[in-house]
Formats: structure tokens, C-alpha cells, sequence
């Protein structure tokens, strides 16, 4: 679908990153469309399996999660279905990305204390070996695209 994204639609995700609550009649009043022409156009996006879901960003310390971390799994063999299923389990664990190099894994894991996060660390060394990276800040939170892919 990646070629068939004009300006508006663009447009369109842009502003439901930034506030997936907007009303349909706002967000067409930004992207210059009718609410009709703005509510086919999102549902044609939502169709199309572009925008795959809406959800509240939450601060992790007003939460009870006062740690942030990235932790390196390097996992030998391919028999992954047992980190899968503690995916499933642990909430603790927000993100997981599996990457080429030296490392198998990256997760990211909000932890309510150090010693929470030693005992998540603990459980995902069961799998390989790990190296963590404790998170002091973060100057760009997950944003989204904000435009097509530029080339070159």
C-alpha cells in the first residue's frame, strides 16, 4: 500500500499519531477533507492493515515503573517458542525486537525497582546470555513515520 499513500493520507496518520482520540471532524478539519471524505479515508487505512490499532501512551513512573531498560539476549539454538510464551506472560517486558549481529534479541523492560529488574534479567538469562542497559532519558520517544521513506 506503501505506493499508494498520497499527501492526505499521510497527513492523516501524522495526526492520528499525535492524538489517536482526535474526532473525525477535527482531524478532517487538519487534512482539509470532509468528516465523510476523513472517515473513508481512515477506514480505508484501518482496512488496508496501515494503521493497525490506537492506544494510550502511558508514563511508565506515574505508574509505578520507576526503571527503564534495553536488555541484549543472545539466545543459542532456534528454538524460540519458550522466550515467546514469557513474552506473553511477563507485562513488564514492552517491546521486543528480534535483530541480526551478535545479539538475537532487544527488549524493552519497565521495572518497578532495580531489584524487579534483576529478577527479569534473571529469568531472561535462562534463555542466554544478557546484557543490560539501564535507560536515563529519553529525548525521542516512539513517534511513527511522519512521511514516506526518503531515498538516497
Amino acid at each position: 500500500m506503501t505506493e499508494s499513500l498520497d499527501a492526505t493520507d499521510w497527513s492523516i496518520l501524522i495526526e492520528l499519531q499525535r492524538d489517536g482520540r482526535l474526532a473525525l471532524t477535527e482531524l478532517g478539519r487538519r487534512v482539509s477533507l470532509s468528516a465523510s471524505a476523513t472517515t473513508e479515508r481512515v477506514r480505508r487505512l484501518e482496512e488496508a492493515g496501515v494503521i493497525t490499532g490506537y492506544r494510550a501512551d502511558v508514563d511508565l513512573s506515574k505508574v509505578g515503573f520507576a526503571v527503564l531498560a534495553v536488555v541484549r539476549l543472545k539466545y543459542p539454538g532456534n528454538r524460540h517458542e519458550p522466550l515467546h510464551h514469557l513474552l506473553g506472560e511477563r507485562a513488564e517486558i514492552l517491546e521486543c525486537l528480534r535483530i541480526t549481529g551478535d545479539d538475537c534479541y532487544t527488549l524493552k523492560v519497565a521495572a518497578a525497582s532495580m531489584p524487579h529488574l534483576e529478577s527479569i534479567v534473571n529469568e531472561l538469562s535462562q534463555f542466554g546470555g544478557t546484557t543490560t542497559n539501564v535507560v536515563y532519558s529519553q529525548p525521542l520517544r516512539f513517534r511513527g513515520p511522519q512521511g514516506p521513506p526518503r531515498m538516497g
